[in-house]
């Protein structure tokens, strides 16, 4: 065999080897399954034991419990239940599996960014579409207030998940794609708008009768959802 034979083989030889490696990464960062460990794994055991989901310890190793709360996650949210953490997964659960920072700390992605805005607009438009502009505005920084206070959890996915939280997660209306309107009102919240003034609670007056909001003072009312703060 020639020199330059040898020269465009061994090339051929890395550049094979580069090629199945950068394979190897992208199937890792497009699932998280049992055999998974790391930062991701742990912020999901986080976010899932903070919500109710997992009861196990938060060690960063994808194990069968963590597999169990995952389903028990999907299950919830209208998903396959595979117990392995794919892209529509991470998304409802908040996190991205590509470059993962935490969103809640002015550090995050440009993806953990983009996937709270979303969600948020979600939430907005299960919980208040159809309500005035100002309205879904409202209701998005109710969420981004919750985020901000010691009484919840500290990210927008935890708060919108958090068990009983939001009529939307129950009956699986958070699974709808926003429309723009309520992409736009979820843009305003993330960017200051406060129509509130600081509320964490919200509620329809015609349509709950639970006696813990009724009892709340009703610091304004927009369209039909009245706000208070806490008490």
């Amino acid at each position: 065999m020639t020199r330059s034979k040898k020269i465009l083989l061994f090339a051929a030889v890395v550049l094979c080897f580069f090629a199945m490696a950068a394979w190897a990464a992208g199937s890792y960062a497009a699932t998280l399954t049992g055999a998974s460990t790391g930062a991701t794994v742990t912020e999901i055991q986080r976010r899932l034991k903070s919500w109710g989901y997992y009861e196990g310890e938060i060690d960063g190793k994808y194990g069968q419990q963590t597999i169990d709360a995952v389903k028990y996650f999907q299950q919830k949210n209208g998903l396959p239940q595979t117990g392995t953490v794919d892209d529509a997964t991470a998304e409802k659960i908040g996190v991205s599996l590509t470059g993962w920072t935490p969103s809640g700390g002015g550090t995050g992605s440009t993806d953990a960014s983009s996937g709270d805005l979303y969600l948020l607009a979600c939430c907005i438009y299960g919980e208040a579409r159809g309500e005035p502009y100002k309205g879904q505005v409202a209701v998005g920084a109710v969420v981004l207030n919750r985020v901000k206070s010691a009484s919840f959890p500290n990210t927008i996915a935890g708060v919108i998940y958090q068990p009983g939280a939001f009529s939307c997660v129950d009956d699986g209306q958070i699974n709808l794609t926003p429309d723009e309107t309520a992409m736009n009102a979820a843009r305003d919240a993330m960017n200051g708008w406060d129509p509130t003034g600081g509320c964490v609670f919200y509620y329809n007056p015609e349509k709950t009768s639970n006696s813990f909001m009724h009892s709340l003072e009703t610091v304004v009312t927009i369209g039909d959802h009245r706000f208070a703060r806490e008490s």
